[in-house]
């Protein structure tokens, strides 16, 4: 009896660890399309460029974190372009009910963001994006190195610091 317990417990083990496995990120920017803020279809990928460190950024117009962020983030971005030569592309992930939402908030905070739309969540599924907001950053190569999920006051200071290691 105590033998079939732990091939049941093995068993559940090995498919967790394979479902781990399976969501992991892509380390290369995915080839999935999304649509720009004025709903032109656009390949992710051409995004994320060499030599410019690449700051990724999932939100929603009805999520306040993420909001909280991206008007934390404002507040630097235009010095950190100046000193790390980095780039924000914030993909919202509201769905094609929402996304009409999108443009008047950006246009409201005066974002100077690159904005895409993941209305199918088509790049979130990819990048395992499960709830917002969630950060990558891709370094000066192309190459995923920074992932953090939630936002707290302060965190654009971790993010300077995340960017300050990259520009060594």
């Amino acid at each position: 009896m105590n033998r079939n317990y732990i091939t049941v417990f093995l068993l559940s083990l090995m498919g967790m660890a394979s479902s781990l496995l399976a969501q992991e990120v892509p380390q290369d920017a995915p080839s999935v399309q999304v649509k720009t803020i004025d709903g032109v279809p656009v390949n992710f990928n051409t995004f994320i460029t060499k030599n410019t460190i690449t700051l990724v950024s999932f939100w929603a117009t009805w999520c306040g974190p993420c909001i909280k962020e991206l008007q934390a983030i404002d507040e630097h971005y235009a010095e950190w372009q100046e000193k790390y030569a980095v780039k924000l592309i914030a993909v919202s992930i509201d769905d094609a009910r929402n996304s009409r939402k999108v443009k008047p908030k950006v246009l409201a905070e005066n974002w100077k963001y690159e904005i895409v739309l993941d209305e199918n969540m088509d790049l979130a599924r990819t990048m395992n994006v499960n709830n917002p907001p969630m950060m990558f950053i891709y370094d000066k190569n192309g190459k995923l190195v920074y992932t953090h999920q939630g936002y707290t006051p302060g965190g654009e200071d971790e993010l300077e610091k995340q960017l300050q290691e990259l520009t060594k």
